[in-house]
């Protein structure tokens, strides 16, 4: 018999850099990818596709069985439903969450996480994104499982987020107004060197804890990068600096320059004002150094985006669209509270603000049942004792005159602590509501999301309160 291969698992895999990595990893390790919607990959000797959805803490665990070593490549700054209610930054919670809380469950011997390069992590004003990365990272490590987070700046690549907003802007536009951010200091890497540091970190296989920033040969500005892409092109472009910053104009005219979506564009405008330089404390031999430059790689990639373009003039085929909810809220809670105490303390708190213009009522075992239309409830929600702990209290939505139980399979609102932070997310998951979708929309949608905001400013006036009791206190010992 020959030696057993690593298995690896990486969420992800459908996308930008996780196609790529399966390639690398052909014939070196058995592969389990992981992708959320079902895309007809075929198996191979080498490679398992499962269906996952990371935000189903379930789906998780049964992506992640069987593996040694876990690849996290996820991130949620496109839209996950036909109507999302919350910000990238608290979807990425859950799905980082329910990754960890899954590799620890299924004896994953180390997370791989490919992260955004950090100009300072005590920085407290830090760009949304790179405070998700980082938020990203500590989750991940909340559980033990050892994480050795793969950090890059901007990767060079046919696909992806960023360098094909910068190829866009070259292409289209003959004159650039240049404003200040197109001076920070950036390192970019190929997509070759960074699959590279993956492989290696993954086929040489030493579970360990560590923070690894990776970066191409050369330190670069945005405009540097520019002129060499357009010198790439093989066209002439004027440049023309201009002395402010400017990021919300920048946002706006990415956006309508190179007609990606602002859900994308936005929050990586905002991290341009970072240097995103390798640290030499975060430097590994062998690993953070990457050998192609800027003018290689961006051949390459146009290369690959002629290659690809070439093979995909067929159009695609969509399935019928779900008309399914995501509503993620970031709440803060008192000190000493669990998220099992939080959701009992909602229900709760839900029969008193919605009495008596909406009928409420809550058992002994935590079921709700919202509101009442003659002899029918409009939703109920039943508490899952099985799959609720401390930190994590889950209800199915299990019926009612607003859910249409023909189509809701999976429907769940869940209350989980963030590891480290003080704060508890409430989210909704895979709900179809049975309204028409434009009613539903300026109706149920709306009320959700102001019972949500009250009980949002409901919970941060007790913690205030926690803060003058304690501080009360305080003030009495000293005296």
């Amino acid at each position: 018999m020959g030696e057993r291969k690593l298995v690896i698992a990486i969420a992800g895999a459908s996308g930008y850099i996780g196609r790529n990595l399966v390639k690398q990893l052909k014939g070196h390790a058995k592969v389990i990818a992981l992708s959320r919607t079902d895309n007809h990959h075929k198996n191979t000797e080498d490679v398992e596709w499962r269906c996952c959805d990371l935000f189903s803490m379930k789906d998780a665990e049964k992506g992640l069985a069987g593996a040694d070593i876990a690849v996290y490549l996820v991130h949620s700054m496109l839209k996950s439903a036909r109507l999302t209610q919350g910000s990238f930054e608290d979807m990425d919670v859950i799905l980082a969450d329910n990754f960890a809380q899954a590799a620890k469950r299924q004896g994953i011997q180390e997370i791989v996480y490919l992260s955004g390069i950090i100009p300072n992590e005590d920085e407290k004003h830090l760009s949304r994104h790179l405070k998700s990365r980082l938020e990203c990272e500590r989750i991940l490590r909340a559980y033990g499982v050892p994480v050795t987070a793969l950090r890059a700046g901007l990767i060079i690549g046919p696909k992806g987020s960023s360098f094909p907003i910068l190829l866009k802007l070259v292409k289209r536009l003959p004159l650039m107004i240049l404003p200040k951010w197109t001076r920070s200091q950036t390192q970019p890497v190929a997509l070759d060197d960074v699959l590279r540091a993956l492989r290696s970190i993954l086929l040489d296989f030493e579970p360990k804890e560590r923070t690894i920033d990776i970066g191409g040969p050369e330190v670069m500005t945005y405009k540097s990068m520019m002129e060499q892409t357009a010198a790439v092109l093989g066209v002439k472009r004027k440049f023309v600096d201009v002395p402010f910053f400017s990021l919300n104009l920048s946002r706006l005219w990415l956006t309508l320059i190179t007609q990606s979506s602002k859900e994308m564009v936005y929050p990586l405008v905002e991290s341009l004002k970072h240097p995103m330089v390798v640290s030499p404390r975060n430097k590994v031999d062998g690993i953070s150094e990457g050998d192609i430059t800027f003018m290689e790689a961006a051949a390459a990639a146009l290369q690959g985006e002629a290659s690809e373009g070439k093979h995909s003039m067929k159009s695609p085929s969509f399935g019928p669209l779900k008309q399914d909810v995501r509503s993620v809220q970031r709440i803060e809670m008192p000190d000493g509270w669990s998220a099992d105490r939080v959701a009992r303390y909602y229900v709760r708190w839900l029969e008193t603000f919605l009495n008596p213009w909406v009928l409420t009522s809550v058992d002994e075992n935590l079921n709700c049942k919202i509101g009442f239309i003659g002899n029918r409830t409009l939703l109920e929600l039943n508490y899952s004792q099985e799959r609720s702990t401390e930190e994590r209290a889950l209800y199915y939505i299990t019926g009612g005159f607003l859910m249409d139980p023909n189509v809701n399979q999976r429907g769940r609102m869940e209350f989980r602590k963030i590891p480290g932070a003080q704060e508890v997310i409430i989210a909704i998951h895979d709900y179809l509501p049975s309204l028409p979708w434009f009613i539903y929309y300026i109706t149920q949608a709306n009320m959700h999301a102001f019972v949500m905001w009250r009980f949002q400013r409901h919970m941060h006036a007790l913690c205030n309160n926690q803060r003058a009791i304690e501080g009360t206190k305080d003030v009495l010992m000293i005296e």
